[in-house]
């Protein structure tokens, strides 16, 4: 049973993000540590927001919130597909 749920939030969670508008994360303040502390930004600050137009194919918006989102994204699809084709061939 909790195998179907795991693999339900593989397929929900994809969904959702592609429903909500690419700009829901524009706005707020920022959750990042050392945004935070140190008044500096980090490698991965604007990584969520930039991803988050990667996923609606809005490429400039997203290269000017982190030029590191074109690697990390595919990085990211990849290990997600990964750990979901698992789950669902431990199902079966």
């Amino acid at each position: 049973m909790l195998r179907y749920v795991k693999i339900a939030g593989y397929i929900v969670v994809p969904v959702v993000l592609l429903l909500l508008p690419a700009d829901q994360f524009d706005t707020g303040t920022s959750l990042c540590l050392s945004k935070l502390l140190l008044n500096k930004a980090c490698y991965g600050c604007g990584m969520a927001r930039a991803i988050m137009h990667l996923i609606h194919f809005d490429f400039s918006a997203a290269f000017s919130y982190n030029k590191l989102s074109f690697i990390v994204f595919p990085l990211l699809a990849y290990l997600w597909g990964q750990s979901f084709f698992k789950e669902v061939a431990r199902v079966r």
